[in-house]
């Protein structure tokens, strides 16, 4: 991995099902087990998925109306599969989006599909990367329970 490829965050544990999560710039953000306001990783997941496709659908419309209404609801179910294992299913991100009349907010109407598409099908890293999947490593570094036997 280089340098521009490599990205990380770092989750620190503040107490009994309460974490802080920080990345390389300073930014963090509580998370939990949904006891109380912190986001729950799950939270977190939908947030990442409808996150990615605003930041990139924004950016490409706003270069052509800064819009009046830029609203994103990310749902799904969290089941119990066959293998008895937790996941979601039925991933859906809705945007709702609109513009001030004129040339502009017509131009940026029209760019709004084609943004959609753009991030679903190759700008959007994270709903990519769960869509297509990929294998998730997990490594005891501290070597704890190593002696376990």
């Amino acid at each position: 991995m280089s340098d521009d490829t490599f990205r990380s965050v770092e989750i620190e544990r503040t107490g009994l099902g309460t974490y802080t999560v920080r990345n390389p710039r300073g930014g963090s953000i509580s998370i939990g087990s949904g006891q109380n306001d912190t986001f729950t990783p799950v939270e977190l997941l939908l947030a990442a998925i409808g996150g990615c496709t605003a930041v990139d659908v924004d950016h490409i419309t706003s270069r052509r109306a800064e819009p009046d209404r830029f609203t994103v609801e990310v749902t799904g179910e969290k089941i119990r599969d066959e293998a008895g294992g937790n996941r979601m299913r039925d991933l859906r991100v809705e945007f709702t989006v609109t513009f001030p009349e004129g040339a502009d907010g017509d131009r940026a109407r029209e760019a709004l599909p084609r943004s959609l598409r753009q991030s679903h099908d190759r700008l959007c890293t994270v709903s990519r990367t769960v869509q297509l999947g990929t294998p998730v490593t997990i490594v005891d570094v501290a070597g704890a329970g190593a002696d376990d036997e």
